[in-house]
């Protein structure tokens, strides 16, 4: 036999009676010794997706004749990382013990128990006791009551160990924590935040503020038309950072919701001289980077913008918000970070220059200066880049719905000891595409602190959609400057025709939105109307082109769907360069940050699907509901968030989607979050 991995695993295949093109992908995912593995146990195809148990075990009966039993502990153990595998796809972090034994029945393995061993000693699942939390504990009589069994539960290593980090981490945090200072200094705080911001704060954005300065963990719930909440918020947490020396960092899931924040934030993160002084044209080109949102488009409830469009400046350069304070967090490394050295600095006097930066580090002897506020958000990615720990003493993350357990378990590790985090979320949204319902468990588990922020006065036309919405009803709103527009189509190729059409032509033609900064968001990967067909039509009417990188071409809009230095998954730009010279393609991100990209990582990028569009932003958003649409109350308002100025509903679901709006009111899931937390 050849010494080649894919002529050998091609033989494997081909005495096993299974098509041979399986190869490349079996190598993929197992490694070069996919032969190896696959003649030593042909259940091992069952690690392809697309492989289903009835065709693993057509191929074990030719490969293993008489000796190929339901009950063989590698078929087991295959069927169980199988279910493990599906439970994480619908977000679940984790089985319980009887439901997977049910299941494993359903596939007539009679004794579940030698597949789930099989499962554990091969170390890609781990079991996990959970003791039910109203377990008896009674001590009278003198005698001590017995230990409960504990419920048994299963994941898969790299998701079980993450949720198990996350939430000993929650809990180092809350336990670790002090307040930034004093109930009536955080009061004074807040009226200074108020004064420089030039408007009154409302008592529930106040009482938020202060939640924020004076507990280690926080979630504040929001509405999709608090925006302005949002930017109270974080001045006076800017405020706080500032006077008490501990330093900020705010971040958020995407580039494109950073540049959404950024739009709304203003100048609010600015504390000090550098608002008070006359600007020179360096804080000035800064205040501008920080003030717009990409293509000039004010968000609902922000300030519009006074300067021309962001796009018309040199991307990722002194005037880029993001790039401001990415320099102000890279700075900050060097130095003493975080929480911990608060008091270091103030015994120290260390110098703060008037602009929250970090001063002189040479202002006194052994001085060290004090930690920066950001001047602006930066992806949630770029930020856990920046250095563990994060160089911050408060760090606030936007649009936390969108955390799945791994990226808050990154988050939490990369906050040290003492440091205040504090998650804006909006709990009408779906939980995050990826495993895990972090916000949600983070407040039922009641460690964290938890307010509510206040609408913004003015929610206009999406933000009365939007609570319909979160409220069981999918219902017209009045839109005298068509900030909502319904259009209807009678199946899923005519509501993808209307789709492009939106994007291509009308919504730039009618509100002067320029068609790079529409998304259009679909509920269904599939179908007519689905994003990979949608997808096909986009690329066809705006970029044409022979496919050479993956199907993609320099210039069409792209999906990142993983991490990598400078991006995160979730972000969405323009593909410049396709690699072909032999470097990596690269991508220009809003804000107009081009970085490196693996190529494994590129998606078409016209058109995502809700959950892509998870923790995203655009000006307008063209959310498109199919025929084939089965959804749910947070999927839809997920899907009808996404837009700051406008959106245009493209509707060819009938009467379900109202139905699935009224009556499927959440996404269930299996977590074991809050009882981690607890037990931390």
């Amino acid at each position: 036999m050849s010494d080649a991995p894919d002529e050998r695993t091609r033989a494997v295949l081909a005495g096993m009676g299974a098509p041979e093109s399986l190869a490349g992908p079996l190598i993929g995912a197992l490694g070069p010794q996919a032969a190896e593995e696959l003649a030593e146990d042909p259940w091992r195809l069952l690690a392809l997706p697309s492989i289903t148990p009835d065709q693993a075990d057509y191929c074990a009966r030719r490969a293993l004749g008489d000796a190929a039993s339901p009950d063989d502990p590698r078929r087991g153990r295959a069927l169980v990382g199988r279910l493990l595998s599906a439970a994480v796809r619908e977000g679940s972090t984790a089985v319980e013990e009887r439901e997977l034994g049910r299941a494993l029945r359903s596939m007539r393995i009679a004794d579940p128990g030698p597949s789930i061993e099989a499962a554990l000693d091969d170390g890609a699942v781990m079991a996990f006791e959970v003791f039910p939390e109203d377990a008896e504990d009674d001590f009278t009589g003198g005698e001590a009551p017995e230990m409960p069994d504990p419920d048994r539960f299963f994941a898969p290593a790299r998701i079980g160990l993450a949720e198990q980090d996350l939430g000993e981490g929650i809990a180092r945090l809350v336990g670790t924590s002090e307040p930034i200072m004093d109930p009536a200094t955080a009061a004074e705080t807040v009226e200074a935040a108020a004064e420089r911001l030039g408007a009154g704060i409302p008592a529930e954005t106040a009482a938020a503020a202060v939640a924020s300065i004076m507990r280690g963990v926080t979630v504040l719930q929001h509405g999709a038309a608090s925006a302005e909440a949002l930017r109270q918020v974080l001045a006076c947490l800017a405020e706080a950072a500032a006077d008490s020396r501990v330093g900020l960092a705010v971040a958020s899931p995407t580039a494109q919701t950073a540049a959404y924040v950024n739009a709304v934030l203003g100048d609010a993160l600015r504390v000090g001289a550098a608002v008070e002084e006359p600007a020179g044209e360096g804080e000035e080109a800064e205040e501008k980077g920080a003030a717009e949102e990409p293509g000039g488009e004010a968000p609902e409830g922000a300030p519009a913008p006074e300067h021309p469009s962001a796009e018309d400046g040199d991307g990722d350069g002194p005037g880029d918000p993001v790039a401001a304070a990415a320099a102000d967090l890279a700075a900050l490394g060097e130095r003493a970070p975080g929480a911990v050295a608060q008091e270091a600095a103030a015994a120290d006097g260390a110098g703060r220059d008037g602009a929250g930066q970090l001063g002189d580090a040479q202002a006194g002897d052994g001085a060290e200066a004090a930690p920066a506020v950001a001047s602006a958000s930066v992806p949630l990615g770029r930020l856990l880049e920046a250095g563990v720990p994060i160089p911050a003493g408060i760090v606030a993350v936007t649009d936390a719905m969108a955390l799945d357990v791994e990226r808050a378990a990154a988050l939490v590790e990369a906050c040290e000891d003492g440091t205040h985090l504090v998650l804006f979320a909006d709990p009408a949204e779906a939980p995050s595409a990826r495993p895990g319902q972090v916000v949600p468990d983070l407040v039922r588990s009641r460690l964290a602190a938890v307010a509510e922020l206040p609408a913004d006065p003015s929610a206009g036309p999406l933000g009365a959609l939007a609570a319909a919405v979160a409220g069981g009803e999918l219902a017209q709103v009045d839109a005298p400057g068509r900030e909502v527009v319904v259009v209807p189509a009678g199946s899923g190729a005519e509501a993808a025709h209307r789709a492009v059409q939106l994007v291509g032509d009308s919504i730039p033609r009618a509100l002067g939105i320029s068609a790079e900064h529409v998304q259009i968001v679909a509920a269904t990967r599939g179908g007519e109307a689905g994003a990979d067909a949608l997808n096909r039509a986009c690329k066809e009417r705006f970029n044409p082109g022979p496919g050479a990188l993956r199907g993609l071409d320099p210039g069409d809009r792209v999906l990142l769907g993983g991490d990598g230095p400078g991006y995160s998954a979730g972000d969405i730009g323009y593909l410049r360069a396709s690699g072909e010279d032999g470097g990596r393609p690269e991508v220009e991100l809003s804000g107009g940050a081009v970085v490196p990209v693996d190529p494994a990582h590129l998606r078409p990028g016209w058109a995502v699907t809700v959950a892509a569009a998870h923790g995203s932003r655009w000006p307008a958003a063209v959310a498109v509901f199919g025929p084939e649409t089965r959804g749910s109350r947070p999927q839809v308002y997920t899907a009808l968030t996404r837009a700051t100025r406008h959106l245009s509903i493209v509707h060819a679901a009938g009467p379900d989607l109202a139905r699935a709006v009224a009556e499927r009111a959440s996404l269930p899931r299996t977590t074991r979050l809050v009882d981690v937390i607890r037990e931390g």
